[in-house]
């Protein structure tokens, strides 16, 4: 970790889901019934966005094998698509541990009924600036108040950072639980987080220090309860309770976050079924099939997207953490020998095809795990790593778009035994070497090297990322999508409905949709002034328009508006598809 303080984003998370809903990226689910927390729904411009994603992780992982980059092997890589059912032999998730171990420990607040995960809960302590006071001697004050406590501080990273409301400091936090490890039982002066200035329920300004507050010290601190930090009330939430009775929390309790459903028309508890939590199990199941129907060899990869299911306690951020969601994930299959080296492969390709779609600068982190952060499936030594994005919630920390986890063989090593089923692979290349030189063959479990994105999460990074204001535009607000992603690819506008133009404009508008339409929408408008048109596509995120207008009649030109610089040519009509085609990279 850098001592440079990380940047913060200045765009508004609020003005970003206003403009989902009024283009139609994104609207609540069952809206007109009040809606239902933690779920969405993709309206015309997302639901395009949505699939030029995935098309785009589709053709780019699975049709053209990591864009011919070659593997550590110096091979090309082998990937080949599985689509699994959403219900599975609930044993599935017995083998793999969902059903025992795939819950959060949840705590309820006596006090404001409010349910939160147990290693999330963390505290902050407030003082109100005295009179004349400035920040550093309040923080200094601050420090001293809290070195003087009578009970140990608990330990966890601290934060370091400046925050002006609760997103802030919940994102910093977040992203600070993640970088700084070490075990303190007091807040030194060298370890103390930066003080940041917070409004309290009366208007009052506070300095505070955020602190992770695990449950073991609760326990053994009853009478010393720190308020919830993410209640409604966001200025309540800033307030802390030195609260001198006894705790108001209820003792962590499991909650299995898998959705539960039955089987059968006249289903009884016998009949219990699960919405998957994840797509990776059922490629595990599949590895045999797979195996034995095609000719792939390890090492190889099996490639799926589909949606997922979590009962989420708190589903938050907008569609950053929804209890339905789709995912994009590659199981690859090979020797444990090599998955150092593939795990290595797939952590950087993946970063790179993040940024490849416009993903870059310092939104875009790629984080590697600390041993105390592994899975549950990994061992140490395993790597684990994940690609984050600053996301205006989380700012200035990071929330995690996409993991790549090396998973050893504990999957398949898991459906072996419960499934009791062959799944060792036998690899005809290695092994001793018989008397005519050649390899015996090896018997052996792969390892496996998960590459898991969210496809929804892929999707909010790209709008937060695209998400533009320029106030010396007519219209401030823009979309600036890579060309790939947009929604709507460009768009056709006659100048006015009349003298010839829109036959024209329309005619120039079906060539276009003919050669490109499989790649996102080609829009054609003639409402409205010029103007406000391109101020549409703008909001759209189109990457170009082209206007028919007097001249486009006599001489065969149009005008093409580029929409990030807002700059306009001409170019003869007949060169407008080969125009589009190299800037779209077709």
């Amino acid at each position: 970790m850098t001592d440079e303080a990380p940047a913060t984003t200045t765009k508004s998370m609020d003005d970003i889901m206003s403009l989902c809903k009024r283009r139609g990226f994104v609207y609540p689910a069952s809206e007109i019934y009040g809606g239902i927390n933690g779920f969405w729904d993709y309206g015309p411009l997302g639901a395009q966005l949505k699939k030029n994603l995935r098309d785009a992780w589709w053709t780019d992982v699975v049709m053209r094998g990591c864009n011919g980059k070659l593997g550590p092997d110096g091979k090309p890589v082998e990937i080949v698509p599985v689509d699994t059912c959403i219900i599975q032999n609930p044993k599935v998730w017995e083998a793999s541990g969902h059903v025992a171990g795939f819950n959060d420990p949840m705590v309820d607040d006596k006090e404001t009924k409010q349910r939160f995960r147990a290693d999330h809960l963390f505290g902050m302590y407030l003082v109100r600036p005295e009179e004349g006071e400035s920040v550093d001697q309040g923080v200094a004050r601050l420090i001293k108040i809290i070195n003087e406590q009578p009970f140990e501080l608990p330990y966890g990273p601290n934060l370091s950072c400046v925050a002006s409301n609760e997103e802030e400091a919940f994102g910093a936090f977040r992203a600070a639980m993640h970088r700084i490890k070490q075990d303190i039982t007091r807040v030194p002066d060298a370890a103390v987080a930066t003080s940041f200035t917070a409004e309290t329920r009366k208007g009052e300004e506070c300095f505070g220090v955020c602190y992770q507050v695990p449950m073991s010290f609760m326990k053994a601190h009853p009478t010393w309860i720190p308020s919830p930090f993410n209640k409604p009330d966001k200025a309540a939430a800033l307030e802390l309770d030195n609260r001198k009775s006894d705790s108001q929390l209820t003792e962590p309790r499991a909650f299995n976050l898998m959705f539960k459903t039955y089987i059968g028309a006249t289903a009884t508890e016998d009949d219990v079924a699960y919405l998957r939590p994840e797509t990776a199990q059922g490629i595990f199941v599949n590895f045999k099939n797979v195996v034995d129907t095609t000719r792939v060899g390890v090492p190889f990869g099996i490639a799926q997207t589909g949606k997922s299911f979590r009962n989420e306690v708190t589903p938050r951020n907008f569609t950053f953490r929804s209890r339905e969601f789709e995912q994009m994930e590659i199981e690859f299959f090979c020797h444990p020998d090599d998955a150092k080296d593939w795990y290595v492969f797939w952590r950087d390709w993946r970063m790179e095809w993040w940024q490849g779609l416009g993903l870059k600068g310092e939104n875009l982190i790629l984080r590697e795990h600390d041993s105390d952060e592994l899975a549950h499936y990994a061992k140490e030594g395993a790597g684990t790593s994940d690609i984050e994005y600053r996301f205006p919630f989380t700012a200035p920390g990071f929330g995690e778009l996409e993991g790549i986890a090396h998973r050893t063989d504990f999957d398949l090593k898991q459906h072996e035994e419960h499934a009791r089923a062959k799944l060792k692979y036998f690899d005809s290349t290695r092994g001793e070497l018989a008397k005519n030189g050649q390899p015996k063959g090896e018997h052996y479990l792969p390892h496996v090297i998960e590459p898991s994105g969210g496809l929804d999460r892929g999707v909010l990074a790209i709008l937060c990322e695209a998400y533009t204001v320029d106030e010396s535009r007519p219209s401030p607000e823009f979309m600036k999508f890579h060309p790939r992603v947009a929604p709507i690819k460009a768009a056709v506008f006659p100048l006015v409905k009349k003298d010839g133009m829109p036959e024209k404009a329309q005619e120039l508008h079906s060539e276009l949709r003919q050669k490109f339409g499989h790649l996102g929408a080609i829009e054609y408008d003639e409402k409205q002034s010029i103007g406000k048109r391109y101020a549409r596509m703008d909001e759209a995120g189109t990457p170009y328009c082209f206007t028919i207008d007097g001249d486009s009649l006599t001489d065969g030109t149009v005008t093409v508006r580029d929409r990030d610089t807002g700059e306009q040519q001409r170019m003869p009509m007949a060169g407008v598809a080969a125009f589009l085609g190299e800037k779209l990279g077709v």
